[in-house]
């Protein structure tokens, strides 16, 4: 059913009205720093969620878990529902920021502000939206979890079973730099390489010896080669280690992978390449650790369809979106590799994730808003 040009902007004048209300929760649960493993931070920041979604329709639940508390809220309705994924853990430590949530011009600055603690108060206020307009939304499953910037390790198993039954998934990272909504994510492969070699005194017999960390070189090499650029599929030997004193050869050596890559395709290649390397020196051992830690993100015809959703609305709000491709993962990256239809990137338009100048526009606020609530409401 298409939507009247209408209703978008009755809902973006909506949330024009309530921007001073908005930047004021919004400094509130940025206040509440809540860095991963943080379990004090990580605490108040769900407290801070509770008083806000608490008194909303819905059922609130939570699980506590060594890496903070992981919050449900259920909607009820028909059919499957619509799952919501925010996680509310950012990368900062305490204290990173000089001042925790600032207003500059246009800006407003504080760890997590843009990734993604403002894509959660979007939420809150497209929720609110709702209530007072008496618009009707599908049934919702919203997930706040403590623990996406460390790989959803607690997280996962509860979102890929909320994903199983989900008609579509929405997650609320923020857009690209660009402002375009995410379709696609470069899957997340971490690996260790072990060399293994034998130990002998460097001066008094290294015939002896096998040193790893020269096998390790070689193979360092090779794995360097399994890249293909032209794909998208980066292989980062980023961390080496190895051998104990310069004068003895050495006995071990390690280094570890990152891979990036857009199609799972592409991940089994890689990984092929690792597990057939094999020793260069007589005497050498390898051992292959890790794997996949976020699988691609790849589009599908139901994902496209449901960003064209999204576009349209965009298109009624002033609001030019595109489907973007990053090379960063999310819980998303779980939910598509599930074949749920699963759109990403309908958070806060900003910029520098992950910096100490992280923020988000100010005016650009009640758009995105707008674009979240409608979006919502057409599903």
């Amino acid at each position: 059913m298409g939507l009247g040009h209408n209703e978008p902007m009755e809902t973006l004048a909506w949330m024009q009205a309530k921007l001073p209300e908005f930047l004021k929760d919004l400094e509130a649960f940025v206040r509440r720093e809540s860095p991963s493993k943080d379990l004090k931070g990580l605490m108040e920041a769900a407290a801070f969620l509770e008083e806000a979604f608490g008194p909303l329709q819905g059922r609130l639940s939570r699980k506590d878990t060594p890496l903070g508390p992981i919050l449900l809220l259920k909607r009820e309705g028909e059919g499957a529902p619509v799952l919501v994924l925010c996680h509310y853990d950012t990368v900062h430590p305490r204290g990173s920021f000089p001042e925790p949530f600032r207003v500059e011009r246009d800006r407003a600055v504080g760890p997590g502000v843009y990734d993604m603690k403002g894509g959660i108060v979007a939420l809150l206020y497209a929720l609110r939206h709702a209530e007072a307009t008496g618009r009707k939304l599908p049934p919702l499953e919203i997930l706040f979890t403590p623990d996406e910037e460390i790989g959803s390790q607690e997280s996962r198993p509860l979102i890929e079973a909320a994903a199983r039954k989900a008609r579509a998934v929405l997650v609320l990272e923020p857009p690209t730099s660009e402002g375009d909504l995410k379709v696609a994510r470069k899957g997340v492969g971490l690996y260790r390489l072990k060399a293994l070699g034998k130990a002998a005194h460097q001066g008094v017999e290294p015939e002896k010896g096998v040193n790893a960390i020269l096998e390790l070189a070689h193979q360092i090499v090779r794995v360097a080669a399994l890249e293909d650029r032209a794909k998208g599929t980066t292989l980062g030997p980023n961390v080496v280690a190895g051998g104990t004193v310069s004068n003895v050869v050495a006995e071990e050596a390690w280094v570890e992978i990152d891979l990036r890559a857009w199609t799972l395709e592409e991940v089994k290649r890689v990984e092929e390449g690792l597990k057939n390397l094999t020793p260069i020196l007589p005497g050498a051992r390898l051992e292959l650790s890790g794997g996949l830690n976020r699988p691609p993100m790849e589009p599908t015809a139901e994902s496209l369809a449901l960003f064209e959703k999204a576009r349209a609305i965009g298109e009624a709000l002033g609001l030019s979106l595109r489907p973007g491709r990053v090379g960063g993962g999310s819980d998303g990256n779980f939910t598509a590799a599930l074949g749920v239809p699963t759109l990403d990137g309908l958070g806060l338009f900003g910029g520098d994730a992950h910096q100490k100048t992280e923020y988000v526009v100010v005016s650009e606020i009640p758009r995105r808003v707008a674009l979240l609530a409608e979006l919502l409401y057409a599903l």
